[in-house]
């Protein structure tokens, strides 16, 4: 039940000292259902088993079908000490694996919620123990609140008081005179719990954002594209071995099959742009085979990729489960399938995902590298008022940040070792005695090169062929290289296979912040000004790569790099109508390393025509939300701006109901709107009703939740 950290099982322990005094104890509690069903019909984000799946939900389908009981404790220990509990039984049926059903530890669903003593020393106050502690208050988003961490299993649409995750800490606070305040935290290291970012990928949970989408899905993830991408590479190793794709170049019959390794100047768009040749069976022509029929390469390539057709007895056809090719692949078309987005990977590049006689082509891990035992977060808070009525804090939190970071890197699939990428350019392929691919030694008329000279432009010779086209090699540390073939006949090659690790970690952060609230009174009604400002110091973000993606380098076209921000929030609140709270904010998020490099690159073109087709290869930020194969790989707002209206009325004979909505709408078109209402039967008996409908662009935070737009209802009865 007790994650082992070194804080929680400090206090845990001093929490059952032997000799402590338990005088009287109070229990209370509620038990409650909560009830939601889907208001559209529609599929949420990566329910799909495969790009063909277009099965969903339908409207008034349920969503969510959750009972529970929360049981609070309390009593004293000793004469100036006392201690609380609160126990959290709850299940869910509608949950989409056992981690959404019932109990998992620092979730929403933790049986322990909270276990603390409150005592105190001299002018200090310390809370010991699994708790909360909140430092912001800004409406419906969380910006200094940063000291636990969250569960988005409902996006943002329950309370943060439920949302947000206890952790074990020490809290230390007294005041300063008669209107200052300072407060110490220690605490433990935890994460944010975010629906798909797993192995499993939670296939069918509502609230999976197409970023997250993008690393685990089962159809656009690339934990599972890789090794279907893998696959398709060993089915055209498979054909080159036999001869395919070589050609009689001096008419005098002296076809050697060499594998892919002969073709780093044959790119995926010059094979789809040129006229190929298929044998009768629908295999890939073999040099000199009878009944070979020309197709288009394009064709041929989505025969391969995506409708099976991979050779007689060969397994590795992908039969439309991930992402490779649309229905029709179209050179130099907009981006939205993995072949399309790999338009200059050379098929030598294939040869080093493919599989060889004792290793089985590449494959994918996903792992965690989170902090130790002994590694805590910690900060203060200083608070105060002054004389003309302005209250302010200023904050300090040196922490891991706890939304995950993922990487990948190239490993080896049986030692582990982490591979070294080498980039090399070589010129002509075909050739008819030997593989005249770039050697990294320099021995062959090829060079290696870094990340940053990767041509933009791709020169073609008269044969329409590409002269500097970039290959993607992994090599260890004993130089040997990884693949079906060695690249050049003088080098080694390992008998092990590749593995690419997707590997979850969490980056430290400094956070700085301050917040301020000034009350106006004004004719209309009293006016109260409020701020929260929040300075991220080597914080995170992903950055894509669309020229280093298009030779096919994964490790390098996707990475996370440092990145400060600043964000803030503007609000001001009036009550108007007697007892209507309106409340307005304005907030934006501001990448202070933002990255937008824009270029545009060229493919290997049509060899009658000698055209070559061009494509955006920009560097940029990519929006971690919402960046997805379906939409380009969606680059982020510099200064993402959100803006917020909330509207809270109690009603009734003595304002014993209250009804609550905001809307948000977010710089790019997305909106979020929640009606929630609270009627009280009677002093014991509570229902609720709630509605959360999402809507706009698709490609934004809220607008890609449309489908998961729902209605829910509850009850709630309170005992002690």
């Amino acid at each position: 039940m007790f994650k082992r950290s070194l804080i929680n099982r400090a206090i845990f322990s001093a929490l059952l000292l032997p000799g402590a005094v338990l005088a009287e104890v109070e229990v209370s509690g509620y038990i409650k259902n909560e009830t939601s069903v889907f208001s559209r019909s529609g599929q949420v984000t990566g329910e799909g088993k495969t790009m063909l799946d277009d099965s969903g939900h339908d409207s008034g389908d349920v969503l969510k079908f959750e009972n529970s009981a929360r049981v609070f404790v309390n009593g004293d220990l000793g004469e100036q000490s006392s201690w609380h509990a609160e126990i959290n039984a709850i299940y869910d049926t509608e949950g989409v694996n056992s981690d959404y059903k019932g109990h998992v530890n620092y979730s929403q669903h933790d049986w322990l919620r909270e276990l603390y003593a409150d005592t105190r020393f001299g002018d200090w106050d310390f809370r010991l123990g699994k708790q909360q502690v909140v430092w912001g208050t800004a409406d419906g988003i969380k910006l200094l609140d940063i000291i636990n961490p969250t569960d988005y299993r409902e996006l943002v649409q329950n309370t943060m008081e439920d949302s947000r995750i206890p952790i074990w800490m020490l809290k230390a606070e007294r005041n300063i005179g008669d209107s200052s305040n300072i407060q110490f935290i220690v605490s433990q290291v935890e994460e944010n719990k975010i629906p798909g970012l797993n192995r499993d990928g939670d296939s069918g949970h509502p609230f999976i954002m197409k970023g997250v989408d993008s690393i685990t899905g089962r159809v656009n993830g690339f934990f599972n594209i890789a090794p279907r991408l893998a696959g398709v590479a060993d089915t055209f190793d498979n054909g080159a071995q036999g001869g395919a794709f070589d050609t009689d170049d001096n008419g005098a019959g002296d076809i050697v099959a060499q594998g892919l390794t002969g073709f780093s100047g044959l790119t995926v768009d010059g094979f789809a742009a040129n006229t190929q040749q298929l044998n009768a069976d629908g295999s890939i022509r073999a040099a000199g085979s009878p009944g070979a029929a020309s197709a288009s390469g394009a064709v041929i390539l989505n025969n391969l990729a995506q409708n099976g057709i991979a050779g007689p007895g060969d397994p590795n056809a992908n039969n439309n489960v991930t992402n490779l090719v649309d229905s029709i692949y179209v050179v130099g078309s907009a981006s939205n399938n993995t072949f399309e987005y790999m338009a200059n990977a050379t098929f030598a590049t294939f040869n080093t995902f493919a599989a060889n006689a004792s290793h089985a082509a590449t494959t994918t891990r996903y792992t965690r590298d989170y902090p130790k035992d002994t590694n805590l977060n910690s900060g203060f808070r200083f608070k105060s008022s002054l004389d003309n009525g302005l209250n302010f804090s200023v904050n300090y939190f040196y922490h891991y940040d706890p939304n995950p970071v993922i990487n990948t890197s190239w490993h080896d699939a049986k030692t582990g070792e982490k591979l070294q990428t080498v980039l090399a350019t070589s010129g002509d392929f075909n050739s008819d005695t030997a593989p005249d691919f770039a050697d990294p030694t320099g021995v062959a008329g090829g060079k290696t090169i870094s990340r940053s000279e990767v041509p933009e432009s791709t020169t073609i010779n008269a044969f329409g062929q590409a002269t500097n086209a970039t290959t993607v090699l992994l090599r260890n540390s004993a130089g040997e290289y990884y693949g079906s073939i060695a690249p050049n006949p003088t080098l080694a090659l390992s008998s092990n296979g590749t593995e690419l690790r997707f590997t979850e970690s969490l980056n430290r952060v400094h956070s700085i912040g301050t917040s301020f609230d000034y009350a106006i009174d004004t004719a209309f009604a009293p006016i109260v000004l409020r701020g929260e400002f929040l300075y991220d110091k080597d914080s995170t973000q992903v950055v894509v790569d669309r020229r280093l993606l298009g030779i096919g380098d994964m490790e390098g076209g996707l990475t996370t790099e440092d990145a400060d921000y600043f964000k803030y929030v503007l609000g001001l609140d009036v009550t108007v109508m007697k007892n209507l709270l309106v409340s307005g904010q304005f907030i934006q998020f501001r990448n202070l390393d933002y990255v937008n490099k824009s270029r545009t690159c060229t493919t290997q073109s049509n060899a009658q025509t000698t055209t070559s087709n061009s494509y955006d290869c920009s560097r940029y930020t990519g929006d971690l939300a919402t960046l997805h194969l379906s939409n380009g790989l969606n680059q982020a707002y510099e200064n993402k701006e959100f803006y917020s209206l909330f509207l809270s009325k109690p009603f009734g004979p003595s304002d014993e109901h209250r009804w609550n909505n905001i809307v948000m709408y977010e710089e790019g078109g997305g909106y979020w709107n929640r009606f929630d209402m609270e009627y009280s039967f009677t002093d014991n008996l509570i229902g609720t009703a709630e509605w959360n409908q999402y809507w706009g662009d698709e490609d934004t935070q809220f607008g890609q939740f449309k489908d998961s737009s729902n209605v829910q209802v509850g009850i709630r009865y309170l005992f002690d």
